[in-house]
């Protein structure tokens, strides 16, 4: 086994994504086989982290942030990776894979629209 200080990641994909509540456990299902699939592929870590402790009394709590409802849930998920290109190259597999037009079939237990992504440079790391 590599230490984890080696892999230690360069770069992470991070979602902030609005789930209805009554679709949590459809959620935690294409998450699970989301993360099989880019695991498989070589990413060092992938997190689904569903909100717990938002009522904050400074900046900008994440449901207000992401326009929630009273009957949704925000789901603040990512995916590290050695470097840029890594994840590039990671995903370019995860799309080209078989199992992947299985998930194209299913409707997704959120609305898309609603969803933010982006790809960030990690610049402090312990």
């Amino acid at each position: 086994m590599v230490s984890s200080k080696k892999l230690k990641a360069k770069y992470v994909d991070g979602f902030l994504i609005v789930v209805p509540k009554k679709n949590i456990p459809a959620y935690k299902k294409i998450s699970q086989f989301a993360t099989k699939i880019w695991m498989k592929y070589g990413a060092l870590d992938y997190y689904e982290c569903m909100s717990d402790d938002v009522n904050i009394k400074f900046g900008l709590p994440f449901p207000k942030l992401a326009n929630a409802k009273k009957n949704e849930t925000v789901v603040f998920s990512y995916i590290t990776y050695k470097s840029k290109s890594q994840r590039d190259s990671i995903n370019k597999k995860v799309m080209n894979d078989p199992k992947m037009a299985e998930m194209s079939n299913i409707k997704m237990p959120f609305d898309v629209n609603k969803m933010s992504y982006g790809g960030f440079k990690v610049f402090v790391s312990e």
